[in-house]
């Protein structure tokens, strides 16, 4: 099939990162096959299966979000103004204690098609939390259903119960070796390639030498990546010293778990010698500024990262420790974090954070050959802008700096994965809008009776200021 998609302002983000004021792709099948100015590709494509006229709005890459957890969708504004430790101990664990298929299927359906009314064609989630078999395959379902594009990580627990670790979610290492291999020769690689799996153990501290060595030699036994936690907190990091005698980056490096298919989540409590080991491994790192701010992490290093070299992509995180996943309101948050901690509004531009969500976002899951940008023979993941479509981004004078500043996600109007419309004026294709948050709701609310979790309607209290100092009794 033949799509012809004309009169556009098609930011490419390619290598020379042209902008086609008035501009057209040729979509051939599930690959872009040509792209030029509008009047020429009329003129040598005259009778395509299909023309979409995009009447001037603006065509990016699709986005591309490298960490989430998706199954946090139906855990929403219960953990609100908490510090990690408490955040995993007081509704986190609980939570995933009494997680079922079909809780992880309606909490990605809900969580996928809230990204992909952002503009999200490409989502990396890590389902960390494993009480029982078969979460994984829930997350796995949603996106076939939708028809996105996802890398499924299969997360893992076993060690550091006297440090946090729920231990109804500790698994063995045998048995988690043998649910992988199921998961690699059910899911990987499926549809048209969309779907893939990875392994993603849930942090060093929490896992034991064994049981991170185990899976990195079975995702380089398929060819495909590792992700997992890494200094996320003060706190993290010493629970990783505590565990295993160094900190966490030190561990990877004393495991040999080394390479441009690891991807490092969080990474705020990174040192230089740290940033050194990561760039001459070519190791990668996911951004995940919203919940690093909302559970008070810290500020990762990134613009020293940046200078460094290092491949550094935007991950949404979780809905419990960010509220959303909207990749707009994210890359502004990028964008603002670093100009106030460095005092130099250059430290990371609107065009930067573009390349973070897009082709750096590729680059970070080894896929940059297929997807990222808009150029002939890539994947066609396109996202369509309607700068016209709210007072917030109009007028605009820079396709970019409106996308990052100045918009939200009722400016995205249309999204092709594969070459297929999975989004056609705001709504979804492949799914039900409506049944999908009836679904969300109805999961949440089941799962929150389950785990007892009284931190939602009459049972949140009002909490307008406290401090460590009032609530240890020093105040």
């Amino acid at each position: 099939m033949e799509q012809l998609i004309r009169n556009a302002v098609i930011v490419t983000v390619d290598p020379q990162r042209r902008i086609l004021w008035d501009g057209a792709i040729l979509v051939r099948d599930d690959r872009i096959a040509d792209l030029g100015p509008s009047a020429e590709l009329n003129a040598k494509y005259p009778a395509p299966d299909r023309v979409v006229d995009a009447g001037g709005k603006v065509i990016f890459p699709g986005f591309i979000d490298n960490h989430t957890h998706l199954f946090q969708t139906l855990l929403k504004g219960i953990g609100d103004d908490m510090e990690l430790s408490d955040w995993l101990s007081h509704m986190m664990f609980p939570a995933a204690v009494y997680l079922e298929a079909e809780d992880t299927y309606h909490a990605a359906m809900l969580g996928l098609s809230e990204a992909l009314h952002s503009g999200v064609t490409t989502t990396v989630d890590y389902m960390h939390c494993h009480s029982k078999g078969g979460l994984t395959d829930g997350i796995c379902r949603a996106v076939k259903d939708l028809g996105v594009r996802g890398i499924v990580g299969r997360g893992t627990m076993d060690t550091g119960v006297e440090y946090g670790t729920c231990p109804d979610l500790c698994e063995k290492v045998a048995d988690v070796e043998a649910d992988l291999h199921r998961l690699f020769r059910t899911y990987h690689n499926t549809e048209n390639g969309r779907l893939k799996i990875w392994a993603a153990p849930s942090s060093m501290w929490s896992n034991s030498d064994e049981m991170l060595k185990m899976q990195w030699r079975v995702v380089n036994e398929y060819g495909a990546g590792f992700t997992v936690h890494v200094s996320e907190t003060e706190y993290a990091r010493m629970a990783t010293e505590w565990v295993h005698g160094c900190n966490d980056v030190d561990l990877l490096k004393k495991l040999n778990i080394l390479g441009p298919n690891v991807l490092m989540v969080h990474c705020c409590w990174v040192n230089e010698q740290d940033m050194e080991l990561m760039k001459q491994y070519d190791m990668k790192v996911s951004h995940d500024v919203c919940s690093n701010m909302y559970l008070a992490d810290g500020v990762a290093p990134v613009p020293e990262m940046l200078r460094k070299g290092l491949t550094v992509g935007l991950g949404l995180d979780g809905a419990a420790s960010n509220n959303s996943q909207d990749m707009i309101e994210l890359m502004k948050c990028t964008a603002l974090q670093h100009k106030v901690k460095t005092l130099d509004p250059m430290a990371v531009t609107a065009e930067k954070v573009l390349e973070m969500a897009t082709i750096d976002g590729a680059r970070s899951i080894g896929m940059e050959e297929e997807i990222g940008s808009i150029e002939v023979g890539k994947k066609a993941d396109l996202v369509f802008f309607d700068p016209a479509a709210s007072q917030k981004s109009t007028p605009m004078h820079n396709p970019v700096s409106t996308l990052v500043y100045s918009s939200g996600m009722q400016n995205i109007t249309d999204v092709m994965v594969d070459g297929r419309m999975v989004l056609e004026s705001g709504h979804l294709t492949t799914a039900s809008d409506e049944s999908i948050i009836a679904n969300g709701q109805r999961a949440a609310e089941g799962l929150c009776r389950r785990g007892k979790i009284t931190n939602r309607g009459e049972g949140h209290k009002w909490e307008s200021f406290k401090t460590r100092a009032q609530e240890n009794g020093s105040f």
